[in-house]
C-alpha cells in the first residue's frame, strides 16, 4: 500500500478530529503535496496555499464535503497547467459545501475548475485564465458549476474561454455576482437553471456578454426565473472562436445579451456600450430537436429600464446591409426574433425601444424578416420571485 492510500485509511478509521489547517507550498514535489492534501482532508478543514506558482501536471481533484481551499490572492497563488497531460480540467469538486477562493488557475487543458453535483459551493476571488489569448484550442470553461443546488460565484475573472468563462448549467439558486469575464466566447452563460441572479459583472471584450440559454436533451430540463441586473455589458467585439459544433459557435460577434428558449427572464438596470450585433436579443431555439420535455420558445422576457449606448451599428447578421437600412444605421437596442407561444414572448418597460424582426416559425431566413417596432404593450411594472443563492453561502466569505 502505498503512503497516500495508508493515511487515508487511516483517517478512515480514527475518530473524528477537530477541523485543521493543512498549509502546501509551492515548490518542488508541490503538486504531490496539494493533490495529497485534497485526499487526506477531513469535513472542516482548510487547504492553505502558499504564495507562488504551483507546476501540475496532472488535474487535481477534491470528493471531501465542506472543505475550504484557499490561496494568498488570485495574483499570488498561481495552479499553472501549461504542461498538462491529457485533456482534462485543472481541479474537479464532486463533493458538498465546498469553498474555493483566493486563487489563480492557468492553461488548463480542459475546463478551469469543474463542481459537479456539488451542493452549495463557494466561489470567491477566483481567477482562470488562458494567458496566450483567444484560441480555439482553450479549454471550454472557466468556472464550470453543474447539477448543483446553491451556487455562489462572487469577485472572480475570468479570460480566454472557448465557450463560457462563466457558466452554470442544470443547477439552481444561484448567484454570480461582482465578476470580470473578459475575451471569452460566452462571458457568463445561465443554462438549463433556476433562480438565478446574476449581477454587478462587467462582461467586456467576449464574443456575447451574458447567456440565459435552455437546451434539449439534458437531464436537467426547464430552466427560468433569471434576473439580470446591474452589469456592465460593454465593447463585446471579439470573433468566435468556439470549436465547430459547439452551442456558441453560432453566438455573433458583438452580443451584449442573448437569451434563448428560457421561461421567466428579467434584464434591468444594466448599462450597455458598443456592443456592435445588438445589446439585448431574444431568439427562439431553431435546430432540430427530438426531446419531448423542451419548449423552444423564448418565454415571459421582460427588458426593463437600461442605459443603451451605442450598439448594433456593425452587426455579424446575415442580410447586415438590409437590415442596417430599414433601422436607420443602426439595429434597435432591444432585438426579438418574433417567433412565439402565443402571447408569452418578450414585454418590455414603457419607454425602452424594441423591434420585431417579424419571424414567425423556427428555420426562417433573416431575409424574410420583416423588422418594425413591438406592437406588444409596455408594462408598467412586474413582479419576480426572490432568486440566487442561499445567504449561507456569501456567510462564510465574511
Amino acid at each position: 500500500m502505498n503512503r497516500i492510500a495508508f493515511a487515508a485509511a487511516l483517517f478512515c478509521t480514527a475518530a473524528p478530529l477537530a477541523a485543521a489547517t493543512h498549509r502546501v507550498a509551492p515548490g518542488e514535489g508541490g503538486a504531490e503535496r496539494l493533490q495529497e492534501a485534497l485526499i487526506l482532508a477531513a469535513p472542516g478543514d482548510t487547504i492553505e496555499l502558499g504564495e507562488g506558482r504551483f507546476t501540475l501536471t496532472d488535474g487535481l481533484s477534491l470528493d471531501v464535503d465542506g472543505v475550504t481551499v484557499r490561496g494568498a490572492g488570485m495574483d499570488r497563488t498561481v495552479l499553472d497547467f501549461t504542461g498538462q497531460q491529457g485533456a482534462g480540467e485543472g481541479l474537479l469538486v464532486t463533493s458538498d459545501n465546498v469553498t474555493l477562493r483566493d486563487f489563480a488557475v492557468e492553461n488548463p487543458k480542459g475546463d478551469g475548475i469543474k463542481s459537479k453535483g456539488a451542493d452549495n459551493i463557494v466561489y470567491s476571488g477566483i481567477r482562470v485564465e488562458w494567458t496566450g489569448g483567444p484560441k480555439e484550442t482553450n479549454g471550454a470553461y472557466g468556472i464550470y458549476p453543474v447539477e448543483s443546488t446553491g451556487v455562489l460565484v462572487v469577485n472572480s475573472k475570468v479570460s480566454g474561454a472557448s465557450d463560457a468563462g462563466i457558466y452554470v448549467g442544470q443547477s439552481r439558486d444561484i448567484t454570480v455576482q461582482d465578476n470580470i469575464v473578459t475575451f471569452n466566447v460566452a462571458g457568463i452563460e445561465i443554462e438549463n437553471s433556476r433562480n438565478a441572479l446574476v449581477a454587478s459583472n462587467i462582461a467586456s471584450r467576449n464574443t456575447g456578454g451574458l447567456l440565459v440559454f435552455d437546451l434539449p436533451g439534458l437531464p436537467v430540463m426547464g430552466g427560468g426565473n433569471v434576473i439580470l441586473r446591474e452589469n456592465l455589458v460593454k465593447d463585446n467585439d471579439t470573433p468566435n472562436f468556439a470549436p465547430k459544433g459547439n452551442i456558441v459557435a453560432s453566438v455573433r460577434r458583438g452580443t451584449g445579451v442573448l437569451v434563448m428558449a428560457n421561461d421567466g427572464v428579467l434584464v434591468e438596470g444594466n448599462a450597455f456600450e458598443n456592443n456592435p450585433t445588438a445589446h439585448v436579443m431574444v431568439v427562439a431555439y431553431l435546430q432540430p430537436f427530438d426531446d419531448p420535455r423542451y419548449n423552444p420558445y423564448a418565454r415571459n422576457v421582460i427588458v426593463g429600464e437600461n442605459a443603451f449606448g451605442r450598439g448594433g451599428d456593425d452587426p455579424q447578421l446575415e442580410g447586415k446591409e438590409m437590415l442596417l437600412a430599414a433601422f436607420g444605421g443602426a439595429l434597435p437596442p432591444v432585438l426579438w426574433d418574433g417567433i412565439a407561444e402565443g402571447d408569452t414572448g418578450l414585454r418590455i418597460a414603457r419607454g425602452v425601444s424594441g423591434w420585431t424582426l417579424g419571424l414567425t416559425k423556427p428555420g426562417q431566413s433573416l431575409a424574410e424578416a420583416k423588422p418594425g417596432p413591438l406592437t406588444l404593450t409596455p408594462v408598467a411594472s412586474w413582479t419576480f420571485p426572490e432568486v440566487g443563492a442561499p445567504a449561507a453561502l456569501e456567510a462564510r466569505l465574511k
